[in-house]
């Protein structure tokens, strides 16, 4: 049999993550001798190998803080020796090294991390699903591999004490826990709940410190004059707004 298809044959290395493409992340799993990686629930789409996939435990606190922010990560074990591929409607995905600076990021763009790291669910300086950012985010710590996805190609800028960064809170994905971060409405007009003047730029979030802001070229735009069930929806709240109606950040693409 030939095709062109075999130019997509399997990369073989033995990195514990890797990029099949720009669109499959590839686990590589030794038994004992590494950690687990915890993925995204569904987000496998081939293994090779001796694998278990089992739900992922979540502490009394971790269930606790999803209830009251309905931010959480909810993954599933991959254990075992071999191979799992994994993605997520054909978003980029993009590995990290987290070390003690740590990583912030919407539990929406978490694709997979090592099972060694810690993650909870913390508060943000920013107003409750506004924003695609929201009013929680998920703070992962420790040291180990994280897999992010995005839609299209991201930006990352770098943030000094004598260099902070304003970003779009609608385009943010992740950026360093040492951050200090504010948010704030960029309106001329006397109610906040509007976009700007003719800008069409509303909600920002500013970043001071030592670090570093991913962005994406993609923003979740809450809907605009239409009647989705009252006012929260057109403003991007509640189960038909922005959050409720767009899972796994597919709109932009």
């Amino acid at each position: 049999m030939q095709s062109p298809l075999f130019a997509y044959t399997e990369v073989q290395n033995q990195d514990h993550y890797s990029l099949q493409n720009s669109y499959l992340l590839r686990v590589r799993l030794d038994g004992n001798t590494g950690p687990d990686c915890l993925a995204r629930k569904g987000s496998m789409v081939a293994y090779q190998g001796m694998i278990e996939f089992d739900g992922e435990y979540q502490s009394r606190h971790q269930r606790a803080a999803r209830r009251h922010t309905g931010e959480a990560l909810d993954l599933m074990r991959c254990s075992g020796q071999g191979t799992v591929y994994l993605a997520n409607l054909a978003q980029q995905i993009h590995i990290l090294d987290v070390d003690h600076e740590g990583l912030t990021v919407d539990s929406a763009y978490v694709l997979a991390l090592d099972s060694g790291l810690h993650w909870d669910v913390i508060a943000v300086d920013s107003l409750y699903g506004l924003s695609g950012t929201g009013q929680y985010n998920v703070a992962i710590a420790g040291s180990g591999k994280v897999a992010l996805m995005t839609s299209g190609k991201p930006l990352m800028l770098p943030v000094t004490p004598d260099k902070y960064v304003s970003c779009d809170a609608d385009a943010v994905v992740a950026w360093s826990t040492s951050l200090r971060v504010q948010m704030q409405a960029q309106t001329s007009s006397s109610s906040v709940f509007r976009r700007r003047g003719n800008t069409g730029e509303g909600w920002e979030l500013n970043f001071v410190g030592q670090g570093y802001v991913l962005v994406q070229p993609s923003e979740l735009m809450p809907p605009q004059n239409l009647d989705l069930h009252g006012l929260r929806a057109q403003y991007g709240l509640g189960p038909q707004g922005v959050r409720g109606s767009n899972q796994g950040n597919v709109w932009g693409r």
